[in-house]
């Protein structure tokens, strides 16, 4: 008891004696605490204020608003921890003196990611009697977004993941800002925005070496004669530019959305989008979907749901038609910026400050459910997401390295270009590509003609690109699905081939060019996605694809007749294999006909396997004999 006695009065003597009275502040302490104050109002680096402080509590080691300065220095220069260490020195000196101070130190726990402790200091902070409304309200938001993050880690496991920014180097980055990223699917072109004098924003690249990304050079030509630009997006194929900009007399009003080609003498002069994408409002952040036909962006235009909302325009036959509202399952009353489509053509990230989160701005996911639908935002989470305003968001082809503009303790200058390894779970699919030429099997000429590649789960078209004047198509690939890759022109037979990535890795790119056979007497095509129930003539449902593509081939090419021929391998018994031939060859024409295909125009026929076209004594080989063809018997 004697010895509990003793160090109760120690314990108040103490608290006594640590009681902070700002008058009896050490004359030296104050003098340097004074000039470090002219240093924060007048220096435009408050980091300069930070020795002067260091001094201020060298004279004077229970200087609590020198703690309390520092506090807010190192956070303002987003150093969380020494923040917090000089916000809980301050604390432990007097703690009644420096509990207003409870909610600015709670910020700095959330910056270093201890939202369980900030939510524990912003809860003090609103025990206080008298606190103003302002305070409040400021203290309750940061309550809900503290709230927010420890729900958000409930639920969302990060074990094992890193987050480990790297910044780009000397090569990309510069004492100027640089901001919106964008690399082309293969990596070898990289763009992005830097700030230059006054208002002047540059259009910059980067190509790929094997040592690295080369040394960073302002885009030549006319692309970057105006000053007044911001966000650039090139196409996955490095084909096409397009970015926001308020360029004199060219546009409708305000920042309008632009697109530059690639020539042989370089970039071409910038071509405005026109009245169905543009307004005399803002627009601006363009991302292009993998195949061209898709144009996400952002508008501040009357009629949406808040200041800022994510807009789409779809190209059909070469026109960009009128731009939608992406709805109020996407955008809120707050700013939607930012949007990024992934090469994946599923996955779109964006910015918004109207949806729980973080604070300020955080990015958000959508995954694609359907062909024009998407699922419900996910925030990409902590510490993704930060207190801070998060800017634009671009995912590498391969699904996992993304790239984003911080200002962190190794930037070159203010906002440099870092890139991290997404977590799994917010990450897209990873995505290759196939391109190549398509033309005329006689004449070997380019075909301009639909390339479509629809998923074989689902039977939804993932992509349909046009090819160019010379036959050239490029289409993204992604992977651990399986794929139907058909091609179609009128007055040729279509061609369609397979892509089986759902369960092995992919790790080429395809190069496929493509001979379309013209429609001609005897002309013969392999259907090489007809698939049947294991000895069964029931077609399955991934068959549609192909056979809907006979569909548009009998349509588009009214006089033709066709029989279609069915196979099988040699397992099982002669006539049972011809029977199963004929019954399935049988099932395409009575498919064929429900979709309203005249059946004189049809015939089928059954061989069994008396026609093997490979070894019968291997699987693949035997995969090869089960096929499903159509001649061309009449014209």
């Amino acid at each position: 008891m004697k010895h509990l006695l003793v160090c109760l009065c120690c314990i108040t003597i103490a608290a006594k004696a640590q009681q902070y009275n700002p008058e009896a502040v050490n004359k030296k302490a104050m003098d340097a605490y004074t000039k470090a104050m002219d240093i924060l109002q007048n220096d435009m680096d408050v980091s300069n204020a930070i020795p002067v402080l260091d001094k201020a509590i060298e004279y004077d080691a229970n200087f609590v608003d020198a703690y309390l300065t520092l506090g807010g220095v190192y956070g303002e220069l987003k150093d969380y921890n020494n923040s917090i260490l000089n916000y809980q020195k301050a604390f432990t000196i007097d703690s009644g003196y420096s509990k207003f101070y409870l909610l600015p130190y709670s910020i700095n726990l959330a910056g270093a990611g201890k939202f369980n402790e900030a939510l524990s200091a912003v809860d003090d902070f609103l025990t206080m009697p008298r606190l103003n409304e302002k305070s409040k309200k400021s203290a309750l938001y940061r309550k809900h977004t503290y709230e927010f993050a420890l729900q958000y880690a409930a639920s969302h496991s990060s074990a094992n993941y890193e987050f480990t920014p790297v910044n780009l180097g000397d090569n990309v980055n510069s004492p100027r800002p640089e901001y919106y990223p964008s690399i082309t699917i293969d990596d070898s072109i990289l763009v992005f925005t830097r700030r230059g004098q006054g208002i002047q924003e540059d259009f910059v690249e980067s190509r790929l070496t094997p040592d690295g990304y080369s040394k960073a050079e302002v885009i030549k030509g006319d692309i970057n004669v105006e000053p007044s630009k911001g966000a650039i997006n090139i196409s996955q194929d490095g084909e096409w530019l397009l970015f926001a900009g308020n360029f004199a007399g060219k546009g409708y009003g305000n920042f309008d959305l632009y697109m530059s080609y690639d020539t042989p003498t370089g970039w071409s002069e910038p071509v405005n989008l026109g009245a169905n994408i543009n307004t005399e409002f803002w627009e601006s952040s363009p991302s292009l979907s993998p195949d061209k036909n898709a144009l996400y962006f952002s508008s501040d235009r009357p009629g949406g749901y808040g200041g800022k909302d994510l807009y789409v325009s779809y190209r059909v036959n070469g026109k960009w038609q009128p731009a939608v509202n992406m709805g109020a399952g996407i955008n809120t009353v707050g700013d939607e910026i930012a949007p990024f489509i992934h090469a994946d053509n599923q996955t779109l990230y964006y910015t918004s400050n109207g949806l729980p989160g973080y604070g300020g701005t955080d990015i958000y996911m959508l995954r694609r459910t359907g062909e024009k639908q998407w699922s419900k935002p996910e925030n990409l989470g902590y510490p993704i997401n930060t207190l801070e305003n998060e800017g634009s968001l671009f995912v590498a082809s391969d699904g996992l390295t993304a790239y984003y503009a911080s200002d962190r303790a190794d930037t070159r200058g203010f906002l440099d270009l870092y890139k991290f390894k997404l977590r799994p779970d917010v990450s897209p699919v990873k995505t290759l590509y196939v391109k190549g030429y398509v033309t005329d099997a006689k004449t070997h000429k380019g075909l301009p003609c639909s390339v479509e590649l629809s998923i074989d789960s689902s039977q939804q078209v993932l992509s349909n690109v046009q090819t160019d004047e010379t036959g050239y198509y490029f289409i993204t690939l992604p992977v651990n699905k399986n794929y139907t890759f058909t091609v179609n022109r009128k007055g040729y037979l279509f061609y369609s081939d397979v892509f089986n990535l759902a369960d092995k890795p992919s790790d080429s790119v395809y190069v496929k060019d493509i001979a379309l056979e013209p429609v001609e007497l005897n002309a013969t095509v392999r259907l090489k996605n007809i698939q049947f129930d294991s000895k069964s003539f029931t077609l399955e449902p991934v068959s549609m694809i192909e056979l809907n593509k006979l569909v548009q081939l009998m349509n588009d090419n009214p006089s033709i007749k066709i029989q279609i021929n069915g196979y099988t391998d040699n397992v099982g018994g002669d006539a049972d294999n011809l029977l199963l031939s004929q019954n399935r060859s049988k099932a395409v024409v009575d498919y064929l006909i429900s979709k309203g295909i005249d059946a004189k125009r049809l015939n089928s026929k059954g061989f069994g396997e008396t026609k093997p076209v490979a070894d019968n004594s291997t699987e693949e080989g035997r995969a090869l004999n089960r096929r499903t063809e159509f001649i061309v018997t009449g014209l």
